[in-house]
């Protein structure tokens, strides 16, 4: 199949759907209840505009992301390393993984009133004791309990994955290279790291998509004055669902656009496991 013909035949639902909400948005003529596809299309036509006079779609979509990035990250470093020491050692896997396992079915919002407990209002710009008054407006949006929150939503994806990842090695390649005279080093950064990271790229994927998703409720814990989920309940309170629908795309395409690099990256770097299969 053609690449034109391939995109042609995956834009038909979507076109379809534009269609549908445009047709029924001038049916029910509530702007409330559905706004018109080309009142959203404005306010993500113009990205930089003022709205609800708490910033533009750009500007709290950039706070939004750096929240995200910040949390992920600290998920990763935490959860891979973790995952490939606990998927290799088995007396690490019996003592820790039952304790884990707790944690793991609690949903992020199940720790609102904790994080809330714990860490208050307080922010970046509280821990490094920010005193200029532009860094401290910055810093001061990125809570201690927003990020907590989004390391919580990918710490697990990535850490299951990292451990199946390194489980599903084989044990002909980690005894051929014990037999070669590799130490438990070499065996952990040259065989045990290359074969496992299709998996853990696959956790990486799947953790930053709950990250996302957990941000906007991150967004709503007190304390937050910026970023895409402050807006959409902002803009939700004032009836301006216009606003809130765009912020909602702004979301699925930040998001469609992370995931298509991870694919990506899955397409150029592991070839090989699919050829596997």
């Amino acid at each position: 199949m053609s690449g034109y013909k391939k995109y042609f035949i995956s834009s038909i639902l979507p076109i379809l759907f534009l269609l549908l909400w445009q047709y029924y948005s001038s049916i029910i003529d509530k702007p409330i209840i559905m706004p018109s596809v080309l009142s959203v299309f404005n306010i993500l036509r113009y990205p930089t505009m003022d709205l609800l006079s708490i910033g533009s779609l750009t500007s709290n979509t950039f706070i939004s992301i750096l929240r995200v990035i910040i949390g992920y990250f600290l998920a990763i470093m935490v959860a891979v390393p973790t995952g490939m020491i606990i998927g290799y050692s088995r007396r690490l896997d019996i003592v820790v993984m039952p304790f884990l396992n707790m944690f793991r079915p609690i949903a992020p919002l199940a720790w609102v009133p904790l994080v809330l407990a714990w860490f208050g209002i307080s922010s970046l710009a509280t821990i490094f004791q920010i005193e200029n008054l532009k860094w401290y407006v910055f810093f001061n949006n990125i809570k201690i309990s927003m990020i907590f929150i989004i390391f919580i939503g990918a710490f697990f994806p990535i850490l299951t994955n990292s451990i199946y990842g390194v489980k599903s090695v084989r044990v002909t390649l980690i005894d051929s290279a014990m037999t070669l005279g590799a130490d438990k080093w070499t065996v952990f950064r040259k065989v045990l790291l290359p074969a496992s990271l299709p998996s853990i790229v696959t956790g990486l994927r799947v953790g930053l998509g709950v990250a996302w998703m957990c941000l906007v409720s991150a967004e709503m814990l007190p304390g937050s004055l910026a970023g895409v989920g402050y807006l959409i309940t902002h803009a939700y309170t004032v009836a301006r669902t216009d606003i809130v629908i765009a912020g909602m795309i702004s979301i699925s395409l930040v998001g469609g656009v992370i995931d298509h690099g991870f694919q990506m990256i899955e397409r150029r770097y592991f070839k090989w496991q699919r050829m596997e299969k």
